[in-house]
C-alpha cells in the first residue's frame, strides 16, 4: 500500500513545474488524471526529440499518469469535468491568472460540486501582486530572482542555471504544500486553495544568500565553482579535466595542504593562514592549486584526495554522470514500456525508503488514452461518452489501440 493511494488528481498542468509535481504524487500512489486539449494536449508533447511520433521529453515527467483528453472550452466538455472533479480530492493548474475563472473551473466554482477540494495554482508570479498577470517561464523567474546575475563567471554575459531550476522549486514546493493540505484535510474535513509561484519558489531557496545580503548589504554575484563563503571549494583543473575539491574547514584544509596536495607549509603562509586570508587571495590560492592539480589526471586526484579524507571529485558530462556505476548501483536509472515509443529509460524516483513503496508505476499516456474509462468512472454513460467523442469534445489519439 502507498501513502496516497485512493487520493485521486485532476492535472490540467503543462510543461514542467506542474506536472513534476503530480508525477511524484503518482508515484506515491495517486491517481493522477491528466486533463489535456483535444488535438495537442500537453505544450511539450511538441518537444523532439520523438520516437514514433511521441515526445520522448514529454514522457519524463509525464509517467504514472492516465491522459483524459477534453475540451473545456465547450459547456460539455466543462461539465464532463465537473463531474469528475467531485469525486476528486485535487485539482491543480498552471495557467495564468484568470484563465480557469473565465473556462468556469476555478476553485470558487468547483467548491460548489466538491466542497472539501484541494486546489493548487502554479504560475510564473503568482495570483496577486502587480505582476499576476504577466505570462513567466523558468527563465522570466530565474531573471526576476537575481539567478541570471549569480549564475556563471565573473565579467560574463548573464549566466541561467543548467536546469529548469524555478519550475522544479516550484512542483517540489506543490508538493510538499499539497501533501500538508492533505493532512490538514485528513484532520478537519477542510479543503484548501494554494498559490505556488516560480518566483516565490526560487527566491526561497536562496538561503545563504538571502543570510549575506540581509546581515552585510551583500549582493551574490557570480563566482564560476567557487563557494561565495569558504574556499577551497571549486573545481580545479587537473591534467585531463578538473576535480572537484571541498576543503572548507580548517581541518580539511590541513589534510589537504599535507597529505592530499603535499605542500605543508602553505599552513604557515599569510596568505592562507585563515579562511579569511584565503577568500581574500583566493585568485593566488586557485594558481597555486592548479600548479599541482594540473600535474595529475583527475582519476588519480580522487584516489590521493579519497585517503587524504578529503571531499573530491569528477566533473563529470551529464552522459557520464548517467553511465556512472554509482548512479546504476544506486538504480537511479529506470525503464518502462511504452505502447507506443517501445522500451524507454528514465530517471527513477531519488528516495529510497526501508518500507514505503515509492516507484516508477507506467509509462505516461499517449493523448486521451484513458478518456473513456475516466469518464465512464465519473458517471458518464457510454451514449453520453460516445457523443462527445462524436462531437471532438472528447479525443483519443488512438483509438484504435483501444478496442473502443
Amino acid at each position: 500500500m502507498k501513502p496516497l493511494d485512493g487520493f485521486r488528481v485532476l492535472d490540467l498542468t503543462r510543461f514542467l513545474s506542474g506536472p513534476y509535481c503530480t508525477m511524484v504524487l503518482a508515484e506515491l500512489g495517486a491517481d493522477v488524471v491528466k486533463v489535456e486539449q483535444p488535438g495537442t494536449g500537453d505544450d511539450s508533447r511538441r518537444l523532439a526529440p520523438k520516437v514514433n511520433g511521441e515526445s520522448y521529453p514529454f514522457g519524463m515527467p509525464n509517467r504514472s499518469k492516465r491522459s483524459v483528453s477534453l475540451d473545456l472550452k465547450d459547456e460539455r466538455g466543462r461539465a464532463a469535468f465537473h463531474r469528475m472533479a467531485a469525486r476528486a480530492d485535487l485539482v491543480i493548474e498552471n495557467f495564468r491568472p484568470g484563465v480557469v475563472k473565465r473556462l468556469g473551473i476555478d476553485h470558487e466554482s468547483l467548491r460548489e460540486v466538491n466542497d472539501s477540494l484541494l486546489y493548487c495554482s502554479i504560475s510564473g508570479f503568482g495570483q496577486t501582486g502587480p505582476y499576476r498577470d504577466r505570462p513567466g517561464f523558468d527563465i522570466m523567474a530565474q531573471g526576476a530572482v537575481g539567478f541570471l546575475r549569480m549564475t556563471g563567471h565573473p565579467d560574463g554575459r548573464p549566466a541561467k542555471v543548467g536546469i529548469a531550476i524555478n519550475d522544479i522549486a516550484a512542483g517540489a514546493t506543490a508538493i510538499y504544500s499539497i501533501l500538508a493540505a492533505e493532512l490538514n484535510r485528513r484532520a478537519t474535513g477542510e479543503g484548501d486553495y494554494i498559490d505556488i509561484s516560480l518566483v516565490d519558489a526560487g527566491l526561497a531557496w536562496t538561503v545563504w544568500e538571502s543570510g549575506a545580503y540581509f546581515g552585510s548589504g551583500e549582493e551574490p554575484a557570480p563566482t564560476g565553482t567557487r563557494h561565495r563563503r569558504s574556499t577551497p571549494y571549486q573545481a580545479y583543473r587537473t591534467a585531463d579535466g578538473y576535480v572537484t575539491i571541498g576543503a572548507n574547514n580548517d581541518r580539511l584544509w590541513r589534510r589537504l595542504v599535507v597529505d592530499g596536495l603535499e605542500r605543508p607549509h602553505w599552513l604557515e603562509d599569510e596568505r592562507f593562514a585563515t579562511l579569511t586570508a584565503r577568500m581574500e587571495h583566493i585568485d593566488e590560492l586557485q594558481e597555486e592549486i592548479e600548479e599541482v592539480t594540473a600535474t595529475r589526471t583527475t582519476a588519480e586526484w580522487i584516489k590521493i584526495l579519497d585517503r587524504a579524507g578529503v571531499p573530491g571529485g569528477p566533473v563529470l558530462t551529464y552522459a557520464e554522470a548517467l553511465a556512472d556505476p554509482h548512479i546504476l548501483a544506486r538504480g537511479m536509472i529506470g525503464n518502462v514500456e511504452h505502447p507506443i515509443i517501445g522500451p524507454m529509460q528514465t530517471i527513477a524516483p531519488p528516495a529510497k525508503f526501508s518500507s514505503l513503496e515509492f516507484d516508477i508505476q507506467g509509462p505516461a499516456p499517449w493523448l486521451g488514452q484513458h478518456t473513456t474509462d475516466v469518464l465512464a468512472d465519473a458517471g458518464l454513460t457510454e451514449d453520453e461518452i460516445e457523443a462527445l467523442y462524436a462531437d471532438s469534445v472528447a479525443f483519443d489519439e488512438h483509438p484504435d489501440m483501444q478496442g473502443r
